[in-house]
């Protein structure tokens, strides 16, 4: 029984992981905070008993009230900022004395200084980056410790996006032996690979921090998924005193199952420092062996297979909970991607939570990894180019280093529409030029097994960045029509598209017809936030789209060029912050396939018939109309020859898709009742769906994404409440206030509507749905049980569901 556990737990610990000690503790819990912009309160006789007391990872702006008064603006999300204080008591046993203790931040926005026993530790600028300290010498052994922590985000607007303010990821305390590997000191390439067998490079960095020499074996094996060893090394070394040391094994894997985006398989190396026969550190590190390349011609192919990049951008807040880390909301964004179609993600514009990657080398996504948004020019009057000479190599440096043993990383990039890429023939040489070189340089000097990229808006012949000569991969924002001109303009450079899309839509909200006049909006940025239609909205229709954009249509067209290795569409999920093309009172954005509470938007089909194999058939709009309107009708199928519509048992006629089409539409008289669409086959039916006009809202229905979660305190259930009539068709229209209740082991964690414009808080228990839609977030408390959600709207039926907190 005692081998069964042990070979349970060791598939368990498979389950996400990066690079890590596995001494390393969970950090997060019983912190004490406060809201202050004038006080200090390092010390350690700071009286903060009635602070408020809180789990991290936390985002304070999150919790603030919408206003256009905030110095974020509406770009940054109309949240509140300020200076926050985060203090932590905890005691360490005596015998911890010797040892070495790291406290790991995964990343606080921003300008973190760090006090440990009111002794000062460290200063972090940057809001997304990963640091740690080394507070061994500022500790008590066997008695009492306060870990403080001042996050100023005060001056504003400093970020183009919703940055949320805080320890907003995840803190680790790490006990080591004074001989240990380094904090992220493994790296894993994989130099020859093949269906019949892969070599292995293992180099491990073993810190001696004694003060006599030290001997010691390092011992190396590589576990598969199932827990079975594949390859093992061991190597006798002497460490000197107070010298890091780089060790170097290679190792074989026969018959290796390679990683894919279908079948994102996972091995782990996991590295012992053995002394005297005992281990004194274990630290494990990620494996995913794969093999890829980037053609100048052919586009990009993985592990011999040709293979598109389908990705979208992301941001990193998650909605109602703000910037606030949470792999379960992490997860369920991935999920609904990957059901797209979706295969990769670009990490816009900065260093990811750690989790996110963790579950792109789990679930195979192909990951961009971005580090900056500017350089030494600003884009917003307090952001990072004021700390850029001090920091930015420091920054590029941890960030390579923490992440470049995820498989899922395939593609650094140094910058997003970085302001130093203007330039002219004049011009012999610019700044652009020589920060390009740099940044290139001190990634090449840390990983050479991947390409590097900046994400350029700026496509004609004097882009500073590409006039550097430093990237082998051309990256372009936007600018479709310009992609089949890249193997003529740059040859032997191979190509993606860093951004594209931006188009626009509010889910559910239908206008601007026909269908097939295509908007581009704004014209003119002085008049772009004058919203002329006076509601804040956007069709649904895939019709609209800002002038540098497109259509998504538009944009999956040219992604079929063969030298196009793949896109990033802006964006999976709607955001905080940046609601072009309006400003307040819109304060979150409408680019995304998915709103910002994760219900899919019509185009969310498009891509599903366009980048899956499993049947699809989506018509849209609703139909609720006035009588006598004119509607037009859309459907997105595949695996099908045609699609015939129909409205209350009369065909109006079938439809195939035409030349570049990947559409078909029906111009319809409205009439209530059923509508109805069939795909065929070979004149054989793959799928039918209907649509009918919903009557008046009748009652609340509940549905969970997950009946049973964790009992841990962070696991989520995601439940939808939609407003139905009598028979229980969605109302398209119902914008009722939702009253939520909760009872027993889980807690609201945030609603949301994914409306663009509402201004209600989403830490609440009440909210107003959007056309028929709104959520509630449930966490668990930590206690297992059940827990009981209700819904209810004034005049309508409520709505009860239980979840399940194991």
């Amino acid at each position: 029984m005692k081998g069964i556990i042990t070979m349970l737990l060791l598939v368990l610990s498979f389950i996400g992981t990066h690079a890590q000690h596995t001494s390393r503790q969970d950090f997060t819990s019983n912190w004490k905070f406060r809201l202050d912009s004038t006080g200090s309160y390092h010390h350690n006789g700071v009286d903060d008993a009635q602070w408020r007391t809180l789990n991290l990872p936390h985002d304070w702006s999150i919790e603030g009230t919408f206003s256009k008064d905030h110095p974020a603006t509406a770009g940054g999300g109309a949240l509140p900022g300020g200076t926050g204080w985060y203090r932590k008591h905890f005691n360490l046993p005596a015998t911890d004395k010797g040892k070495t203790i790291l406290i790991h931040f995964d990343g606080i926005y921003k300008n973190a200084e760090v006090w440990v026993n009111g002794n000062y530790v460290g200063k972090r600028p940057n809001g997304y980056i990963s640091f740690h300290y080394d507070i061994t010498p500022h500790l008590v052994y066997g008695g009492a410790n306060v870990v403080a922590v001042k996050v100023d985000n005060l001056k504003q607007p400093n970020s183009r996006w919703y940055s949320g303010s805080g320890i907003y990821r995840n803190v680790w305390l790490t006990k080591l032996d004074k001989l240990h590997v380094e904090q992220w000191g493994t790296f894993v390439t994989t130099p020859k690979v093949s269906n019949q067998s892969a070599t292995v490079s293992i180099e491990t960095n073993v810190r001696n921090q004694y003060a006599f020499n030290k001997a010691f074996v390092l011992n190396t094996t590589i576990y598969k998924a199932t827990g079975g060893v594949a390859a093992r090394a061991s190597t006798k070394a002497n460490a000197g005193s107070k010298i890091t040391a780089a060790h170097k094994q290679v190792l074989e894997i026969k018959q290796p199952h390679l990683w894919s985006v279908d079948n994102p398989y996972l091995y782990k190396v996991v590295s012992q420092v053995v002394v005297n026969g005992k281990v004194v550190d274990t630290y494990e590190t990620p494996l995913g062996i794969r093999y890829f390349h980037f053609s100048p011609t052919k586009g990009f192919s993985l592990n011999g297979n040709s293979l598109k990049i389908r990705g979208v951008c992301n941001h990193h807040d998650l909605g109602a909970l703000g910037a606030a880390i949470n792999t379960r909301a992490l997860e369920r964004q991935l999920e609904l991607l990957k059901a797209m179609g979706c295969n990769g993600i670009r990490t816009a514009h900065n260093p990811p939570a750690p989790e996110l990657l963790e579950l792109c080398d789990k679930m195979g996504f192909i990951v961009m990894n971005e580090t900056f948004d500017m350089w030494e020019k600003q884009k917003s009057p307090f952001d990072y180019h004021l700390d850029w000479h001090e920091w930015h190599k420091q920054d590029l440096t941890d960030h390579v280093l923490r992440d470049r043993n995820h498989p899922s990383v395939f593609v650094w990039s140094v910058g997003n529409e970085i302001g130093e890429q203007w330039g002219d023939e004049k011009k012999a040489d610019t700044s652009g030029r020589r920060i390009a070189r740099a940044l290139v340089s001190i990634v090449k000097s840390i990983d050479t097994t991947r390409e590097i990229v900046t994400a350029n808006n700026e496509t004609g012949e004097w882009n500073q960045l590409i006039r550097s000569g430093a990237f082998e991969m051309i990256g372009y924002n936007y600018h479709h029509d310009e992609w089949a001109k890249v193997p003529e303009r740059y040859p032997g450079k191979t190509f993606i598209v860093t951004e594209s899309t931006s188009a626009l839509q509010t889910r559910g909200h239908y206008d601007h017809l026909p269908f097939d006049s295509i908007r581009r909006w704004p014209k003119r940025w002085d008049i772009a936030f004058t919203h002329p239609e006076g509601a804040y909205t956007v069709s649904a229709y895939d019709n609209v789209s800002t002038p540098w954009g497109s259509t998504h249509e538009e944009s999956l067209k040219a992604l079929k060029q063969p030298h196009v290795s793949g896109m990033y569409i802006w964006t999976g999920f709607d955001y905080l912050g940046e609601p072009t093309p309006y400003s307040w009172p819109a304060r979150s954005s409408y680019f995304g396939i998915i709103d910002l509470a994760g219900f899919p938007k019509d185009v969310y089909y498009l891509y599903q018939s366009e980048w899956t194999s499993k049947p699809v058939l989506h018509i849209y709009p609703h139909w609720t109309w006035k009588q006598g309107d004119t509607v037009d009708v859309v459907a997105y199928y595949n695996n099908a020859d045609e699609v015939e519509l129909l409205l209350n048992g009369k065909s109006l006629g079938k439809r195939a898709k035409t030349g570049d089409n990947l559409h078909v539409k029906w111009r319809v008289l409205y009439e209530p009742g059923k509508l109805e669409a069939i795909s065929r086959l070979n004149e054989r039916e793959v799928l039918r769906k209907e649509i009918k006009t919903a009557g008046k809202p009748a009652r609340v229905n509940l549905k969970a994404d997950r009946n049973t979660i964790a009992a841990d305190g962070k696991d989520l259930s995601f439940v939808t409440a939609t407003i139905v009539d009598k028979d229980g068709v969605m109302v398209p229209t119902a914008n009722h206030l939702i009253k939520f209740k909760v009872d027993g082991a889980a807690f609201i964690a945030g609603v949301d509507s994914g409306d663009p414009v509402s201004h209600e808080p989403f830490k609440a228990d009440k909210h107003t749905a959007l056309n028929g839609l709104a959520l509630a977030i449930l966490q668990s408390t930590g206690a297992k049980g059940k827990a009981t959600l209700t819904a209810s709207v004034e005049g309508l039926e409520s709505s009860t569901i239980t979840i399940q907190t194991r």
